[in-house]
């Protein structure tokens, strides 16, 4: 399962430092953060819970980037 997401992240290596983090969280499959167009998606391993990876993706993405937020 994949998901999207419209974020708000200061700048494109803050969002490289996001997404290399959320891509070693366990249940990630990829992830793809985008400071040109805000977005970030999501790719779960199977079986995983996507509403307790998003939380684990939240808290690293917050230790990189303190004012990363997701908008949806």
């Amino acid at each position: 399962m994949k998901k999207s997401f419209k974020i708000d992240v200061d700048c494109a290596n803050c969002a490289n430092l996001v997404e290399a983090e959320i891509k070693k969280i366990p249940g990630v499959k990829d992830a793809c953060v985008v400071f040109m167009t805000q977005k970030m998606k999501i790719e779960f391993e199977e079986g995983a819970d996507p509403d307790a990876v998003i939380s684990q993706a939240m808290k690293a993405a917050k230790k990189v980037e303190p004012d990363f937020c997701i908008l949806d």
